[in-house]
């Protein structure tokens, strides 16, 4: 009777098993990830060393950071409609909000303290492997810069990285960007100056999945 009795609720729960299989291989592909045989994200194809632009990209030692700053799709009920950009300072997280209460999430570096901000924004202009010109205050803070101050040309040493998203609110230019860095153990911290970083492979995919216009929130 025991083995009739399991043999019931493993038939029964059979279709649930795959129901959830299905939905993370789901979620995995929204994110622009590969699944694994067991329906996992093939996380190393993903932040493996790439061409870009010209430039070759290195790759993420993925398994240095805690794994909830991987891109994933999560699910995250928002007010927000889908294709907006939600930035979480505080968790050190960007979502872009999907249909039916998910969202794709990136993890991302941000402002240290003093240059932390936060309020909606568009984005008004895309760049790839775009042109850095260090603001003045900047400049002012390490003279070093100077020689920038007509730009540094685009390539794995600028600061802003393989792309570029210029926000703004309503027409000024609020000097902040999303773009990739450099330094990719800055994923997870407070290390910009008011910025926010992802890495090279995570802005590359964000990107190419939104436009001109799209609006920006950063919470508070």
């Amino acid at each position: 009777m025991a083995l009739k009795l399991s043999r019931r609720f493993f038939v029964a729960g059979l279709p649930l098993a795959l129901a959830a299989c299905q939905s993370q291989q789901s979620g995995v592909i929204q994110a622009g990830l590969t699944p694994l045989a067991d329906g996992t994200p093939d996380y190393a194809t993903a932040y493996a060393p790439t061409r870009d632009g010209g430039f070759s990209l290195p790759g993420i030692k993925y398994q240095n950071f805690d794994p909830q700053y991987l891109r994933q799709t999560v699910f995250y009920p928002s007010r927000y409609p889908a294709g907006t950009i939600v930035v979480d300072p505080k968790k050190k997280f960007l979502y872009l909000i999907q249909p039916g209460g998910r969202a794709i999430r990136y993890g991302i570096g941000v402002g240290r303290a003093g240059f932390a901000w936060n309020g909606e924004a568009v984005i008004r202009y895309k760049r790839e492997w775009p042109k850095w010109f260090p603001p003045e205050e900047m400049i002012a803070r390490d003279p070093k810069l100077a020689k920038y101050k007509d730009g540094q040309e685009g390539g794995p040493r600028n600061p802003i990285g393989a792309r570029g998203l210029y926000l703004w609110q309503g027409n000024k230019d609020t000097l902040y960007r999303i773009h990739s860095t450099n330094q990719p153990s800055s994923i997870g911290t407070n290390a910009s100056s008011g910025c926010i970083r992802m890495w090279h492979q995570d802005i590359i995919d964000l990107y190419d999945r939104v436009s001109v216009g799209t609006k920006v929130v950063v919470l508070g």
